[in-house]
């Protein structure tokens, strides 16, 4: 199967703004957002994307907006990568949410959170997870078992993936850190999944792309890679 990267989107107005955005529309990249989105037409300027798909969302989009005009791509909108519906959570500020009962069940217990007027989070990985798989077959098929792509999504929703593709229970999903603008990867295979980078904020990937004419096996290497 293919490798896919996860861009979650560079930093947002909303980032730092101590309010809970989720889909609440005219959230745009903030300047230094902006600069992120910029940079990474170098930082995979050594990888090959033979696809892209990306979050419906404003800020995904603008994310992808110079790489995608670097390489000549146009991005496939999956509507379930975008972010989660919190709800009647939507737009409120963080230190009010502090207060409820089920900021709590989020921290401590996330598979059982569903937000009042949204989603579960456990519904959140379940499509994220039925959308990154169904993209991966449908590119693997396309351009063989060595193709590479990039997803652009969220925060929570990039840490479920990878959570699924680590073999974890969700609820420990809020273990894993997912920055904006950073870089995850994981290589799909026909038993398992392999995590080869983790938030990654500035790092070369081109060693975690296969070569084409040797597609990744899907067995583990006793004892460890022995590295690029």
């Amino acid at each position: 199967m293919a490798t896919v990267i996860l861009l979650r989107h560079a930093r947002s107005t909303a980032n730092g703004s101590a309010i809970l955005a989720g889909r609440q529309p005219g959230v745009r990249l903030a300047e230094d957002g902006e600069r992120q989105a910029r940079a990474l037409v170098d930082r995979l300027a050594g990888v090959r994307l033979d696809a892209v798909v990306t979050s419906p969302l404003e800020r995904c989009g603008q994310t992808l907006e110079p790489l995608l005009a670097e390489r000549g791509l146009t991005a496939a909108v999956e509507p379930d990568l975008a972010e989660v519906e919190y709800g009647d959570w939507t737009g409120r500020p963080i230190k009010e949410l502090l207060q409820e009962p089920l900021w709590k069940v989020v921290q401590q217990h996330p598979s059982a959170a569903v937000f009042p007027g949204g989603e579960g989070l456990a519904r959140v990985q379940a499509r994220a997870v039925a959308a990154v798989r169904a993209h991966d077959a449908r590119i693997t098929g396309e351009f063989g078992p060595g193709a590479v792509w990039l997803a652009c999504s969220h925060g929570d929703v990039i840490k479920s993936l990878l959570a699924d593709a680590l073999g974890a229970h969700l609820d420990g999903f809020q273990r894993i850190v997912v920055d904006p603008a950073s870089l995850s990867v994981v290589r799909y295979t026909e038993t398992r999944p392999f995590v080869l980078r983790v938030n990654d904020n500035g790092g070369d990937l081109a060693d975690v792309v296969p070569p084409i004419e040797k597609p990744a096996s899907s067995d583990a290497v006793v004892g460890g890679t022995t590295g690029a």
